[in-house]
This record gives C-alpha cells, structure tokens and sequence, in this order.
C-alpha cells in the first residue's frame, strides 16, 4: 500500500529521493521553496537557453549520478569530452591538462614538480579517509609535497576557498578531491568531464516528469515552516499553504534550516550539533562574452591577489547550449554570509569583478561583455574542518519517521549532484523499510 512521504527541498538530493521513493511504490510530495527545481544546479535563461547559475560538470566516476541518467533512458544527452584545465600564477596562465603537464610547470624546481605529481599518486594509496581526518590539509599536503609545492599550488586554492579557515580544513576532504579528480583521465592522462546536454536542469525536469507520472507530486513556491510530531512520531511537514499529512519525511536543505525546524521537537543537544555546523555562502558572476578567453575549461587562480576561486569557460566543455561567438563564462567566490562583497549589488560585484578579470586577459574589452548576471547562495559549502567526519549527521534523526539527506553528509566527498543522488535514493531505501517494518536500527 502506497505511503505518503514530504520530501523538503527540489535539489538533486530531494529529487533522487522522490525518483526511489516512486519506483517503491510511494507517494512522496516534494515541497521547494524556490518557484524552480534544481537547487544550485537551478537554471536560467540566455538567449533562450537555460544555463546553471553556478557551474556544473561530472567526473567520469560520477558513477550515482551518470547511473541515473542511463536508468532513466537518457544516455544519449551525456556528453564526454576532454577539457584543459591550467593555473594562473605570477601574472601568467599555466596549462595543467596533464601530467606532462606537470613535469614542465616553470614556476616549480624539477624536484618538487615530481613531489606534485607523487601527492596525487600516493593520496591514491589511503583506502580509510577516517585515518587523516584529523589532519589539516595543509599540514598534509606540505608532508606530502613540500613547503614550496604548498605556497605556490595549494595554499592560494585553500585559501581562496575557505579564507581564514584555510588552515583548519581537513586532509579526508582535500584527499577526495584529489583521488576523484585523478581517477577522470583518458588513456593520455588528459582530464576527461561529462555534462548533459541541454542542462542540468533538464534533467531535474525530467526527474519532476517521472515521479508526477508515477503519482507523486512536486509543490513548487511552497516554503516547509514547521514539524507536525505526535509522541516522537512524523504525522507531517507544515508548509504556508498548510499541513501535508505524511508518515514519513525527508529534510534536504542546509543543517542550520533544519536545525531550525527540528528544535521544537528533539532534546536540544541535537539541534544544537546540526546548527553548529557551519557553512560559507558563494557569490558566482556568470559574463556572456562575444569572444574566448582562452583554451582552458577550468583555471584555478593561484593569485592571492585575485578574489575569484576560479575562471569557468563553460563553452569549452558544452558549445552545444550556445550558439554564434557567445561564451559563457563563471567566476566564483566562496565568502561569509557577512561579507560586504556577498551584501552589495549586482552592478557593485560586476564592476568589483571585471577589473581583476581584465588583469589575466587584458584584451577583454568592454565590447566584449554582452551581458552580466550574478548569483548567490547562502548556504553553498559545508566548513568541513578537522574531524569533520565526527560531526556528520546520520540519516536518520530521533523522531521516527523523519530523515536527513543533505549535502553536509556527503562527507568525505565534496557537494555535488552525483553524491546527492547517492544520498537521497539511500535515504529513500531507509524510509521504505522504516514504512515496511518500523526499521529503527542506526541507519547510514
């Protein structure tokens, strides 16, 4: 007998979570505060063509999420192209495609160009994250690298992504990174990325198609305020277009929303631990260009000068959203919520943007910007300090019949769709026996 499930929150996560709940015979109701699907892999318009906000791409070990797509009959949208990758670094742009790549880098000693291609060989040997966990990256990469190899390729990525927490950050997180990135390449060491054509966002609409079509239901504009809870037991989710009975519920956003939500009915020990774990915000300036700017996908800025992570050239992974000379391109920002730049207008942050783009590609005219768009996200990276791991949540909570699947749990991989596909559908198998048996053993 089909049982009615609210899953709080339209990313991918709360998506994948509806999609298994269907195929096991339930009723999920997707309540999405936003008036659109996707999440951060939301989508808008250019030239009408719909375009992430904030830039997206798989690895080829995205295994979750490339699993779901061929699934749903769809395999023939995923595109799989090598893409350059580089580094900006004393006023120059690096290319860093490959490991020849590597070995030729001029700004490093020969010695320690070799030590950087070893880090990433040897992360490969670490098979329990648990054991450096406890490490900062920073101390392990400087063990791992060198002194030199850190200030001059690590240390400005870490700092410009977390900012003063850059030294506290933990080696389990920064391990992921570098085992999921080495493990994209073709046979020539090259760094080989898929995207799905016609956007992220058209396949969170077809996620929406089949779980409407098997009965379910996504409530788009409907912000989750409340917990209906009778003795510790979910009897449903209240919305401000009233009570959504259910016997089950799955909550998505970010742990301090939840936290919020969940305070009124658990020992305060608990919401305390899932509001403490923090978050930076992100500000991502999208530039419709009339020109390239280079042959580079991804550049990782390693200019402390700079106040960008990185330049995405989106149409050099996917032309296919983008016709003509027009190229899109991403800078992004990780900052605190508080933060004067993440506060300030759209036309503040483009024109604080433009000038420091111009310093990397000085022939980057005014003509040449057709048009800018900026975008925020409050909640946009776990801080996933030393000893992270033993903060993470489990799926279930202490109210039967209540479940969290969020971003902050992928944990020691980094936020993506591909985890967050992982997460929901295995939090939707665990809602399906808790259904089918009353399961209250200590989940995942």
């Amino acid at each position: 007998m089909a049982k009615q499930v609210v899953v709080v929150g339209a990313g991918f996560s709360g998506l994948a979570a509806a999609y298994e709940l269907v195929q096991r015979g339930h009723r999920p109701i997707v309540l999405e505060a936003e008036p659109q699907v996707g999440g951060l892999a939301a989508a808008f318009q250019v030239n009408g063509v719909r375009i992430e906000r904030f830039y997206h791409h798989w690895f080829t070990n995205d295994h979750h999420i490339t699993g779901l797509v061929r699934e749903l009959g769809l395999e023939g949208r995923l595109v799989y192209k090598p893409t350059r990758t580089g580094m900006y670094f004393a006023n120059r742009l690096y290319r860093l495609s490959t490991p020849v790549d590597v070995l030729r880098l001029p700004v490093l000693p020969l010695a320690d160009r070799l030590r950087l291609g070893l880090t990433v060989l040897r992360s490969r040997l670490i098979s329990d994250w648990r054991k450096i966990d406890h490490f900062s990256a920073a101390d392990w990469l400087r063990k791992l690298g060198g002194k030199t190899t850190f200030r001059v390729i690590w240390e400005p990525l870490l700092r410009n992504k977390f900012g003063p927490y850059a030294e506290d950050i933990s080696a389990a997180w920064f391990w992921s990174k570098l085992r999921l990135r080495g493990g994209s390449r073709d046979a020539r060491g090259q760094e080989l990325l898929a995207y799905f054509r016609g956007g992220f966002a058209a396949l969170a609409d077809e996620l929406v198609n089949r779980i409407q079509r098997a009965g379910g239901e996504v409530r788009l504009s409907t912000n989750a305020s409340g917990l209906a809870i009778e003795n510790g037991e979910m009897r449903g989710v209240i919305s401000d277009a009233g009570l959504v009975a259910a016997e089950a519920a799955i909550l998505t956003p970010a742990l301090p929303i939840i936290a919020q939500l969940i305070k009124p009915h658990v020992d305060s020990a608990y919401a305390e631990r899932l509001g403490a774990i923090d978050y930076l915000a992100n500000i991502c300036v999208v530039l419709e260009l009339t020109r390239s700017l280079s042959e580079l996908y991804w550049t990782n800025v390693n200019d402390p000068g700079f106040p960008f992570v990185g330049v995405i050239e989106h149409t050099n992974l996917d032309q296919a959203d983008c016709s003509g000379r027009q190229r899109i391109v991403y800078l992004s920002r990780y900052l605190p919520a508080t933060d004067p730049m993440f506060l300030a207008t759209d036309d503040e942050v483009v024109s604080f943007a433009l000038p420091h783009l111009r310093r990397m590609f000085p022939d980057l005219g005014s003509e040449c910007v057709r048009a800018t768009h900026v975008w925020r996200a409050r909640y946009a990276q776990p801080l996933v300090l030393r000893n992270y791991g033993k903060l993470v949540p489990r799926h279930k909570t202490p109210i039967a019949g209540l479940f969290l699947a969020t971003m902050a749990q992928v944990y020691p991989e980094d936020r993506g769709t591909n985890y967050a596909v992982r997460d929901g559908r295995a939090t939707a198998q665990l809602v399906d026996a808790f259904l089918s048996n009353g399961s209250r053993g200590p989940g995942i």
